[in-house]
């Protein structure tokens, strides 16, 4: 014998409102059930991207680079 997964305890819902409820309570356990994506790069990478300052051009900044 199935047992409800869900029961109204207390009110009386028309099937428009369960038929909402339910696809609410769909969508949130299909959005936990799928890992998010980063798109970010391994550790490694993030850390020479953080450690890195930004190149700034202009004159005598080639060997201003090197004291950085």
């Amino acid at each position: 014998m199935n047992e409800p997964i869900l029961q109204v305890v207390k009110g009386d819902p028309t099937a428009e409102e369960l038929a909402a409820l339910i696809a609410v309570i769909a969508a949130r356990s299909a959005a936990a059930a799928v890992p998010a994506e980063t798109g970010r790069a391994g550790n490694w990478a993030t850390y020479w991207r953080n450690a890195r300052q930004p190149l700034h051009p202009g004159p005598g900044q080639w060997r201003a680079s090197a004291l950085r």
